[in-house]
């Protein structure tokens, strides 16, 4: 199992480090809202990890491959709320343009972190994980292939997950330390506004990935 286990995190390793929606997510909040803020959204979406994890273990990802109708809720549902947040992302961008004078003046880099935003920031995170039928398949597709024979499925499944999600409990410390000190150093006000019109654009082009995905 050793082995096995071995092989599993270097495979995750280099798809965790890949750029993609949650690193995305991750480094957008933490320019915004700071360290905190970006601490918050990682730990939504480690959260959605260990649920897709322990569904892996029990055998209830095999919905999303048995049943048409719920990979395809699930996946309609995702779209919809990652177009929520490019929506609301290029929303803010343009009311900050108009709020521009004011945000000058200031030159914060980062909006004040809050209980609130805190908690928002932890919803996106889980909310772009667990409605995401990508997420389920990719446990229940790469974790039994590095399942050595006669091991104990449950187990097992539920070691491969913790280890893929201490990889990404790393990585997202990294990504979130070093952007919430580019957001320190950068306090122009255009930089925000271009960070949240790119992380617009991009959670609308993952929308419509997955909204036309075909899990066949």
């Amino acid at each position: 199992m050793l082995t096995s286990a071995l092989a599993f995190a270097g495979v995750a390793a280099i798809i965790n480090v890949t750029p993609g929606l949650d690193t995305l997510l991750v480094l957008r909040t933490s320019v915004a809202h700071g360290r905190d803020g970006g601490l918050a959204a990682a730990l939504g979406i480690l959260t959605g990890c260990l649920a897709w994890g322990a569904a892996t273990a029990i055998g209830l990802t095999a919905l999303l491959t048995a049943s048409r109708f719920a990979y395809d809720a699930l996946r309609i549902g995702g779209a919809v709320y990652l177009a929520w947040l490019g929506g609301t992302a290029l929303w803010r961008a343009r009311r900050r343009a108009g709020e521009g004078a004011a945000e000058a003046q200031d030159g914060e880099a980062a909006s004040p972190v809050t209980p609130r935003n805190r908690w928002a920031a932890f919803r996106a995170g889980l909310g772009t994980n667990l409605l995401n039928p990508k997420a389920g398949l990719f446990y229940m597709s790469l974790i039994p292939q590095f399942i050595p024979a006669g091991a104990p499925v449950f187990s097992a499944t539920l070691l491969l997950t913790a280890i893929d999600v201490a990889e990404l409990a790393l990585w997202y410390w990294l990504v979130t330390h070093a952007a919430s000190a580019l957001g320190e150093r950068i306090r122009r006000p255009a930089f925000r506004r271009r960070l949240e019109q790119f992380s617009g654009v991009a959670f609308l082009g993952f929308a419509a990935n997955l909204a036309l995905h075909d899990r066949a």
